[in-house]
């Protein structure tokens, strides 16, 4: 009869270091972006643009031409508090959205 072999060791995982941005302060700026999906109409989006952040028609309008051509634009800018606000706003609209450091 043989020994019983060894346990296999289980395989080493890679330690992920997020990314900082050392020169970011607290008081630098937070920007919502929203992302181009396949779902939503670009008049609606135009639309959600106009009703959420009170844009007048063009400034929604080019705003919305920026998701479409660029997959993504910078709807809003402020404090991490507000852009947060201004993000659940847009999910509750339907829209992809995100919020990162300016």
């Amino acid at each position: 009869m043989s020994a019983p072999s060894p346990a296999p060791s289980p395989a080493p995982t890679e330690q992920v270091t997020p990314d900082l941005d050392e020169s970011a302060g607290p008081d630098t700026p937070w920007q919502a972006i929203v992302w181009n999906d396949p779902v939503n109409l670009m008049s609606y989006v135009t639309y959600v643009l106009q009703k959420v952040f009170h844009y007048p028609e063009a400034k929604a309008t080019a705003l919305m031409l920026d998701v479409h051509h660029k997959g993504r634009a910078a709807v809003s800018a402020g404090d991490k508090d507000t852009v947060e606000g201004h993000v659940a706003q847009l999910h509750a609209a339907g829209l992809w959205a995100t919020m990162q450091r300016a």
